[in-house]
């Protein structure tokens, strides 16, 4: 069965973030697929120090729960990032956690996953946020999926949320894409075996000095 982990970045529980991953996971479970979702935005998640300490370790040098979450994302077809907007930009929470999850999983192959970003905001700051988010994804191999709008709902409060018709309209078209692009993507991988990924080039412009 097609497995998609879902990742609050909203401290809240129970807020417009929550909302519109719920609102998912109706649709998925409706496509047969099975989800976990993981409360991330009240966890007290330090940023990356660049030790390279994961190369040795397979795993960030700080054990929290970026390491616990990581077998669950080696283990899922899809990673569904939602946040609320904060200043024009994702959750601090949110951002601290995704640059040390996907830097310290390096031996995890993430090319195909299917990757989504949710935004919840109360009036603006949607699309910026949306596209720090997404350039996790596109970094590594993963695969966006897309829906009938940018992947945004809106309100200040969990019944606000509720009442943006048209956003919870794009959270079921966005989990039915994604279904969709997981069970094509898992089926041309046993017909075609994936695209082969060259790693040898690594530029960095040397001064020479």
């Amino acid at each position: 069965m097609a497995r998609v982990l879902l990742l609050n970045g909203s401290p809240h529980a129970h807020g417009c973030t929550a909302a519109a991953l719920a609102e998912m996971i109706r649709v998925f479970r409706d496509e047969g697929v099975e989800t976990e979702l993981v409360q991330i935005g009240h966890r007290a998640v330090r940023g990356c120090i660049a030790c390279g300490r994961c190369g040795e370790l397979g795993q960030c040098v700080f054990d929290d729960e970026v390491n616990r979450i990581a077998p669950l994302f080696a283990q899922a077809d899809g990673l569904v990032v939602g946040s609320p907007v904060y200043y024009g930009s994702p959750n601090g929470t949110v951002l601290s956690f995704l640059d040390r999850l996907f830097y310290s999983t390096g031996r995890i192959d993430k090319h195909m996953k299917v990757g989504a970003a949710v935004v919840s905001c109360r009036r603006g700051g949607n699309t910026a946020s949306f596209d720090v988010l997404n350039k996790y994804f596109t970094i590594s191999g993963m695969p966006v999926a897309s829906s009938t709008y940018w992947n945004q709902i809106h309100g200040f409060t969990e019944e606000d949320a509720r009442k943006d018709l048209e956003g919870l309209q794009t959270m079921r078209n966005l989990a039915r894409n994604m279904a969709y692009m997981i069970r094509a993507l898992a089926e041309s991988k046993e017909k075609y075996g994936n695209p082969p990924v060259e790693r040898g080039a690594f530029t960095s412009f040397p001064d020479g000095l």
